[in-house]
């Protein structure tokens, strides 16, 4: 009689914990974020919503990423150290995120001769420290006189890495 009791006891622990693991992990992920998350949530929606009636003139907000650049500062005794910038491209849709992807060659061009020039008369630079809202303010003047005015909403910094040599 006892090992029956025990029996029944385990099993129903270990049935209960069956359950609450299966209810438990069948959830999907919220974030709790409160008030944003909810606004970015509904956001999302809306625009699965345009994208199914075919709105939406190509999607949302698009993300170009362009190749690191890897640039040199260079003084009297040559190259102290390196700059390395990844950059990402803020657009309004996908046909202007296709059209910045064909044109990445030519920026990232720009890009390169405007930087070394400057990094390496040090006006982004203060106390051997990029200066992050001064480089950031030149690619976008960069890219809107590649781009065109109206084809870029923000240029985005996604890593700023200083390495000495």
């Amino acid at each position: 009689m006892r090992m029956v009791l025990i029996a029944v006891v385990a099993l129903l622990v270990l049935g209960g914990g069956g359950a609450g693991a299966y209810f438990y992990f069948s959830k999907p992920a919220e974030a709790s974020a409160g008030e944003a998350a909810k606004e970015v949530a509904a956001s999302h929606e809306k625009g699965k919503d345009e994208k199914k009636k075919g709105g939406g003139h190509g999607g949302g907000t698009e993300f170009v990423e362009l190749d690191p650049l890897i640039l040199p500062i260079i003084d009297n005794s040559g190259v102290t150290q390196t700059v390395s910038l990844v950059i990402a491209l803020e657009v309004e849709d996908k046909v202007k995120a296709e059209e910045v992807k064909k044109l990445t060659p030519r920026l990232k061009d720009a890009y390169i001769q405007d930087m070394y020039g400057v990094l390496n008369k040090h006006a982004a630079l203060k106390g051997g420290v990029v200066q992050v809202s001064a480089v950031k303010s030149r690619l976008t003047k960069i890219t809107t006189d590649v781009l065109g005015e109206d084809m870029v909403s923000d240029v985005l910094l996604q890593v700023v890495q200083q390495r000495p040599i």
